[in-house]
């Protein structure tokens, strides 16, 4: 299991390597600054997708951006 500190750092780093850093940064101000209801953006703010068409569209980016963790 990873720590606090391992998981706030690959999480910085995901951000950053897909937004950018100056977008990371409005991300994260963003997500402070609102009152920002978690489980609600959960529900609403993903595609109303399976599981399983979302790991296909995840695999199929992934293959598109050809990422050597694969």
């Amino acid at each position: 299991m990873k720590t606090d500190s391992e998981i706030r750092i690959e999480g910085m780093q995901a951000l950053i390597s897909t937004l950018g850093l100056v977008e990371a940064e409005r991300f994260i101000l963003v997500m402070t600054r609102d009152r920002f209801d978690y489980t609600q953006w959960r529900q609403e703010g993903l595609p109303k997708i399976s599981l399983k068409e979302l790991a296909e569209a995840a695999n199929t980016l992934t293959n598109q951006l050809g990422n050597p963790h694969v």
